[in-house]
């Protein structure tokens, strides 16, 4: 019989659950459960939501990751005896208000109307200017876990939400005696053990170990009603992605049919959980999730220094004893998705319809055909800001080129490169800073869907890039934590280079740049840094006068 680690991958709209071989990484089952509320972002209980809310109901974790666990032994060929470890994947900072004892504000009768009392999800965006004056007065004052994060915290992060939820709902964050992540807050359930995870509270929380969280001196001068506000975030030990938090307790393990005792570890942000899947786990090895948008996750040595141009640079942030840098771009699969969905023309459709076919398959089909560098178009892939290195949201793209006889799919074309050469600027932005960047895989939609982009990436970066083995590198990657969790006593593994050698991995084929191409891209990356350096440097500053037109 294998030995099994049971992965919960928890995204915007659903959890998914896999059931993953220990020893090789083979993946035996998986099930996938849409959440029942959704994201809330219109309304609550019948009443209109504010601009900008993104809230979700903490049920649905719960009976969401029961459901697909049970799907994923239905689609497999195992026991659930055959589980060793549980490992869990969550977006962040997607974060809910509970009492002592961990039951979320919302589940009480006098708070089920009130929107603060619920989950604000990652893209919750509500809290914009709570989060310039966190970024003003940390400036003001040189806070020091300011430099960890690039130019600033997001409106997405826990101190701006829970300052908005301090302003707008007092009597909820005066009730609120625990403010957990939510991945941290399903953690506690399984286990009865409260923790929180060194992943989300580093790159979401400002937390670093030894320094722990921002001081009370710096919240009361942000808000005095902030004050004590760490001691809502520190009712437990920050622990490392997979470190054994717990075990199962009786009542899971009766609701999922597995064992009791079976440990479970701590959690990691979603993205984040890729790394190890990629069967990267030594310093300068770097996974690119290639999604609606791009996440660039770096690994460091220990000793490491923190770097500009970054959206956060957090010791043992992804695995343990190393260094973990993220970085990002904005705008990914999405600026292609805005190109098909804007300028397909009539005969891009009428080909879609007589091949059968989508209108981005046709698009894609044709760019496909222009020589690097071929044209005639030079683009910022900005359309959604930069968020890396500038970290500025109020960027926006551009198009240099344009004559009355482009058509669409050279826009496409021209997108496509820019993406790559902001993952360029990404990876030379590490290594100008002193940290190499000796190997690139890639994982998510656009790598399992999309070769014709990995290659312009190869010829762009001119480096080898690989692929990740799975299609689900995230939820394998939860996966893996379970694995650290049981130890190899126990059936996994005892730590994350193991465990990512035997269980991840990356596919034969390879990409690797093209000489000629890569000559071409290098004198048009040259053009894109002088116009990404004028605009997005304060070479001039259109683009932010723009967009607050």
């Amino acid at each position: 019989m294998p030995r099994v680690a049971l992965g919960l991958d928890f995204g915007t709209e659903s959890v998914r659950a896999i059931l993953v071989d220990t020893a090789n990484g083979r993946e035996l089952g998986t099930g996938v459960v849409a959440f029942a509320h959704g994201v809330m972002s219109a309304s609550l209980a019948g009443k209109k939501l504010p601009p900008e809310f993104a809230l979700q109901h903490p049920q649905d974790y719960l009976d969401g990751l029961a459901q697909a666990t049970k799907k994923a032994f239905a689609s497999a060929r195992v026991k659930p005896d055959a589980v060793v470890g549980i490992g869990v994947d969550f977006t962040a900072c997607t974060v809910l208000p509970a009492d002592a004892r961990g039951e979320p504000l919302c589940f009480q009768k006098n708070f089920a109307k009130n929107p603060h009392a619920y989950v604000k999800l990652w893209k919750h965006h509500a809290a914009q200017e709570q989060a310039d004056r966190v970024n003003a007065l940390a400036r003001q004052r040189g806070e020091g876990f300011l430099k960890r994060y690039g130019a600033g915290v997001s409106c997405e992060w826990l101190q701006p939400k829970l300052l908005e939820t301090l302003e707008r709902a007092p009597e909820v964050y005066a009730a609120a005696e625990r403010v957990v992540e939510a991945g941290d807050w399903v953690i506690w359930q399984l286990t009865g053990t409260e923790t929180r995870n060194a992943c989300a509270a580093g790159y979401k929380a400002c937390w670093a170990e030894g320094e722990g969280f921002p001081s009370e001196d710096f919240l009361a001068a942000l808000n005095p009603g902030l004050r004590g506000l760490n001691a809502k975030l520190t009712g437990s030990e920050v622990q490392a992605a997979g470190a054994r938090v717990g075990g199962l307790t009786a009542a899971w393990a009766k609701r999922l049919g597995l064992r009791e005792g079976t440990p479970v570890g701590a959690a990691i942000i979603d993205a984040h959980a890729a790394v190890p899947a990629c069967s990267l786990a030594q310093p300068g090895e770097l996974a690119i999730i290639l999604g609606t948008s791009f996440c660039h996750m770096l690994l460091g040595a220990p000793d490491a220094p923190a770097v500009s141009g970054v959206a956060g640079s957090v010791k043992e942030g992804i695995l343990p004893g190393l260094m973990g840098y993220e970085a990002g771009q904005a705008g990914g699969g999405d600026l292609w998705a805005w190109c098909v969905r804007e300028l397909s023309g009539d005969a891009i459709r009428s080909e879609a319809k007589k091949k059968k076919s989508s209108e981005h398959a046709v698009m894609a089909s044709r760019a496909a055909k222009y020589a690097p560098g071929g044209t005639g178009l030079i683009a910022l892939d900005w359309l959604n800001g930069n968020r890396s290195p500038l970290n500025r949201p109020d960027l926006s793209g551009a198009l240099v080129g344009l004559t009355l006889s482009t058509p669409p799919e050279a826009i496409y074309r021209a997108l496509q490169e820019a993406l790559a050469f902001g993952t360029r600027v990404i990876v030379e932005n590490f290594e100008a800073q002193g940290l190499p960047v000796t190997r690139i895989v890639t994982s998510g939609g656009i790598a399992e869907k999309d070769p014709a982009f990995l290659q312009i990436l190869a010829d762009v970066c001119a480096r080898e890039i690989e692929v990740a083995r799975s299609g689900q590198a995230c939820a394998v990657g939860a996966a893996i934590l379970g694995a650290v969790a049981a130890g190899a006593k126990g059936g996994g593994h005892d730590g994350f280079a193991s465990a990512a050698k035997a269980m991840g991995g990356v596919r034969k084929k390879t990409f690797t740049p093209l000489k000629e191409a890569a000559r071409a891209y290098s004198d048009l990356f040259s053009e894109y840094k002088t116009l990404a350096d004028y605009f997005g440097k304060g070479g001039n500053e259109v683009m932010r006068r723009l967009r607050k037109t």
